[in-house]
């Protein structure tokens, strides 16, 4: 079923909460589920990741996703970040069920939205970051 890292992560998620003023805020969703996130940054002026915070409608496995997304992207440049796949979440918790892997893309989709936030308050380009889907439907429609 889900792994030790996923339910401790569901239990006792991290950096819950929203961040005031924040750098860059990315939100998405997945209609079918009805799974939301939303993810706040703080970078400083060297493009450094010094906070992250999200606040997640949805299930276990979402919350979860969440709170470890938060964790991997901490301390990281924002190019750094943006290699962030949901593989990666995936891996950090340990794996999810086959059923909850569109949760891991929801947590990649809110960092890339919320970096595509960021970019455009202050005017710069990413390489490689582009626009974010609303819904990661659209994502899984092309990977079909």
């Amino acid at each position: 079923m889900y792994s030790k890292k996923v339910m401790d992560h569901f239990q006792n998620p991290r950096n819950v909460g929203e961040i005031e003023n924040a750098s860059g805020v990315g939100t998405v969703g997945n209609a079918k589920c009805g799974d939301i996130m939303r993810m706040f940054l703080d970078i400083d002026e060297n493009g450094v990741i010094r906070d992250c915070k999200f606040k997640t409608f949805g299930c276990g496995a979402a919350v979860a996703t969440s709170s470890m997304a938060t964790e991997l992207v901490k301390g990281k440049t924002v190019n750094e970040a943006l290699k962030i796949t949901n593989k990666a979440v995936m891996e950090a918790l340990d794996g999810l069920p086959p059923v909850k892997v569109h949760c891991s893309l929801l947590a990649e989709e809110a960092i890339h939205a919320a970096l595509w936030d960021y970019a455009k308050k202050n005017n710069i380009t990413i390489e490689g970051l582009k626009e974010p889907v609303k819904d990661i439907e659209e994502i899984e429609e092309e990977n079909d």
